[in-house]
């Protein structure tokens, strides 16, 4: 930048009329001292006139007109007039450079133009704004000018300052970054026509953008105000209208023009009882602040329209005097009659056909209205509405309902639910939830209550804790059937080798067959319990109902005695189940003696029948979900007293029974109930009182493979499944149990019957006796919960070396994942603790045969 565009150097201080002042007052001193001397010169010869009074003013002070003292009084008068001249010339001369000083640090563009239009001074401000302040400020602003206004605009100014008149334009302009920006450019003479003016620049883009930016929210803060839905108003504290919109004008009848400036008043638009004189800015008597509520306005006509009224009233006038706003809504002028009606609908459809149950309290705690909902879930004889909400629940919860109301009608807001229990029923349960009701002028005018249906969830719950119950049952069992098996199996084993030694007419024979039988006895209910929990180890096989129920039925005619009929109705080419033959005749007989209890006092009919079943789509009963299918059904109906409705939830439940006491354990049909579960059949039943009770069991139809096909066809064949009589054998066994009594049983007990037993007492001990054995081992029975290596383990370890190796495993108790393995292993087999003599010794004959 060069020294002009710095504003630095003789241009610097050339602008201001300060310093053309100083100028001329240094010249008009020097030429009053000329004049002076001259007359000191000229002397007496040559007297000049004086001003009249001069001579007397002097020589009042003792100075002789000419004398000595005269013509110093003159060079004094000189001097002090040169003196005065020069300091005045320093003052004007400094007050310009702080002139010159401030122009320059302006942030708006300053610059002297001659009249030729070149560019004398400028400031910094200039040079930024213009980009270039050298040569001709009119031909380089030209240049950078493309529409035609804009030019025309500049030729304006320019005009005007050769004929020393003051002129202002705006125009764009190109700058040299390559932005367009828009510009106000004045031109102000300084000293007349053709003399050189003062130019100003100021860049307004930023202010343009923001004023049409503030125009535009304007805009649109107007066309809201003027929304023909909405009125809006204002008045001063006397009630003088100061804005309206047009959409209030035209309600109350008056232009909005005519309405503000006319100075009409807010009490000449209101109508009934009009604006109270000691508040006449405001419509509502004696109101302040905030308030709400319906007014009545009136046209110049007379005619009048009611309004809802929000109004804000407060002391913002500048000399704090009141304001008053307001919001109108005029619903029939606006259109909301047909919105409120169909918001009304909307209302009453979502309020009577919700599934909850709601109603409206009042302050006094009677029920005003309620919904059809709520009226089905209180089951009130007659409608809730009318009577106090505490009367719809029962005594105990009364006083926990009206502590609640209390709360609520306080203000005091809460999310807690409570837990009621209905009147109308006693197993009617509801979950009771209330919430304030508040006027519009946010008092409280009652409660809304919310009423939920918690019947079935209850039961639900009652149902889990239950199956929770069952469950700890079913821990108990699993964990005392391991050690209580072993101990039945000692006493049953023992017992057997005993009665070898005794005659079935000795007095010892019998005392010892009475603890077998009760030891048998226990037995039974060990398997009862964990068949309920359904943790018993399942031998499944493929097999036909109708052969089954074939072998039983000699059995159930003499379990339910001569007064019962035994009909059995087989159904035609039924599917095949793969099942525990055992455990399903297990179930069929629990069934059987359950309805010959029904039916022991009047006699009846048991009829057992079989047919296959589609199940096209899930069949829901209580808890259990049978999905679709085929099955095979097992239907078992009698035609005793049948069961009462409260207790068909709880018939499968352990230890429950409606006999007498000593008349049954009530395990019946919660094994049943076990066995087929964990089958993965299905049981459903149904009963009448006075007419009998249905059974069905679904089992789930099998699909055999080819390989049971095989299996099928073998066993088929003559003599195949003749029954083993001969339980002697040879062979070397390996006996692998922890329990020394029940090794010592197993063992003398297979040695009796010609085998040779090696005996081990853990899975460690098995391998080492492997290893050492002289002759081949042919079979392997081993516990499964041993200590350290248990017996899946070991299993693993011998088919390792012996792939071959025939396995048998003998336990009270398996886990589950043994279990299954047990089911998927057709080459392992299993027989449950405890056991006699004569099970363990015609398992290892079939073993051993193959």
């Amino acid at each position: 930048m060069n020294r002009r565009q710095a504003g630095a150097g003789p241009a610097s201080a050339a602008p201001g009329g300060l310093a053309i002042a100083a100028q001329w007052g240094l010249w008009a001193a020097f030429a009053v001292a000329l004049v002076l001397a001259y007359l000191l010169a000229s002397g007496p010869s040559a007297p000049l006139p004086r001003p009249p009074g001069l001579d007397g003013a002097l020589t009042a002070l003792g100075l002789e007109p000419g004398g000595t003292l005269w013509g110093a009084a003159v060079a004094l008068f000189v001097a002090v007039g040169i003196a005065a001249g020069a300091l005045g010339s320093r003052a004007a001369a400094r007050q310009s450079g702080l002139l010159a000083r401030a122009l320059a640090a302006d942030r708006h563009g300053r610059a002297l133009i001659a009249a030729d239009g070149r560019i004398t001074w400028c400031n910094a401000g200039f040079a930024e704004i213009m980009g270039d302040a050298s040569g001709e400020v009119f031909r380089g602003l030209a240049d950078r000018i493309a529409d035609a206004d804009g030019k025309g605009h500049l030729e304006g100014l320019h005009r005007a300052a050769v004929a020393g008149r003051a002129d202002r334009a705006e125009l764009q302009a190109k700058m040299g970054d390559g932005s367009t920006r828009l510009l106000a450019m004045e031109v102000r003479p300084i000293a007349g026509e053709h003399g050189p003016t003062l130019w100003c620049v100021e860049d307004i883009t930023a202010r343009r953008e923001t004023e049409l930016v503030i125009a535009q929210e304007h805009g649109k803060l107007f066309d809201f105000m003027d929304a023909p839905e909405l009125g809006f108003y204002s008045v001063d504290g006397d009630g003088v209208f100061e804005y309206a919109n047009r959409t209030f004008g035209e309600w109350v009848g008056m232009p909005v023009e005519s309405l503000v400036h006319g100075y009409h008043r807010l009490a000449e638009v209101v109508g009934g009882e009009g604006v109270d004189a000691a508040c006449p800015y405001t419509p509502f008597q004696g109101a302040d602040g905030r308030a709400q509520g319906q007014v009545t306005f009136r046209r110049p006509d007379g005619e009048e329209f009611v309004a809802e009224v929000i109004q804000t009233v407060s002391g913002d006038g500048e000399d704090g005097s009141l304001k008053a706003r307001a919001v109108v809504r005029n619903a029939a002028a606006s259109g909301f009659e047909p919105l409120i009606a169909a918001s009304v609908g909307r209302f009453r459809s979502l309020f009577d056909d919700a599934p909850v149950g709601i109603a409206f309290v009042g302050a006094d705690g009677v029920l005003t209205e309620c919904n059809s909902a709520f009226a089905r879930i209180a089951d009130a004889d007659q409608d809730p509405a009318g009577r106090p909400v505490d009367e719809l629940v029962v005594a105990d919860d009364r006083a926990a309902v009206q502590r609640r109301l209390a709360q609520v009608l306080e203000g005091e807001a809460t999310d807690d639910v409570l837990d009621v229990r209905l009147a109308a029923s006693e197993d009617a349960a509801a979950a009771l939830y209330m919430t304030p009701l508040v006027s519009a002028a946010g008092q409280p005018e009652g409660v809304i209550l919310h009423l939920f249906d918690t019947t079935q969830h209850r039961r639900l719950e009652a149902q889990f804790a239950q199956s929770q119950k069952l469950q700890a049952v079913g821990q108990l069992a699993g964990g005392i059937a391991h050690d209580f098996n072993n101990l039945l199996t000692v006493m049953i084993g023992f017992c057997d080798l005993i009665l070898q030694r005794h005659r079935p007419g000795e007095q010892t024979f019998a005392d010892i067959m009475q603890i077998k039988q009760n030891a048998n006895r226990a037995a039974n209910l060990v398997r009862q319990l964990l068949a309920f929990s359904r943790q018993q180890t399942l031998q499944p096989k493929v097999i036909n109902i109708t052969d089954v129920l074939a072998e039983l039925s000699n059995l159930l005619r003499r379990l339910i005695g001569v007064n019962i009929t035994l009909d059995m109705i087989h159904g035609r080419d039924l599917g095949l189940v793969r099942v525990d033959q055992v455990q399903l005749e297990q179930v069929i007989i629990n069934l059987a003696v359950n309805a010959r209890d029904a039916m022991k006092d009047d006699g009846g009919t048991l009829t057992i029948t079989t047919a296959n079943a589609e199940v096209t789509k899930p069949v829901r009963r209580g808890a259990d979900v049978m999905p679709p299918g085929h099955y095979v059904s097992i239907a078992v109906a009698d035609t005793g007293t049948g069961i009462p409705k409260e207790n068909l939830e709880r018939i499968f439940e352990p230890f429950f029974s409606t006999k007498a006491v000593g008349s049954g354990t009530g395990l019946g049909l919660s094994t049943v109930y076990g066995i087929v579960t964990q089958t993965g059949g299905f049981v459903q039943v149904d009963s009448e009182q006075g007419k009998g009770t249905v059974f069905t069991i679904y089992l789930p139809v099998h699909q055999p493979t080819e390989e049971e096909r095989e299996e099928e066809a073998v066993a088929a064949e003559p003599g195949a499944g003749a029954p083993v009589k001969d339980l002697s054998g040879v062979g070397t066994v390996l006996l692998v149990e922890d329990e020394d009594p029940v090794r010592m049983f197993g063992a003398r007990a297979l040695r009796n019957k010609g085998y040779n037993v090696l005996e081990a007492k853990n899975g460690d001990s098995a391998l080492e006796v492997l290893d050492d054995a002289e002759d081949p081992i042919d079979l392997l029975i081993s516990d499964v919960v041993m200590p350290e290596l248990d017996g899946p383990g070991l299993v693993r370890e011998v088919r390792s070396r012996f792939p071959d190796m025939k396995v048998i495993f003998i336990s009270g108790y398996a886990e589950d994942d043994f279990r299954e393995a047990i089911e998927r292993e057709s080459d392992i087999h299993f027989l449950p603790k405890p056991f006699s003599l004569e099970q363990l010794a015609g398992k290892v004959k079939d073993v051993l045969a193959g």
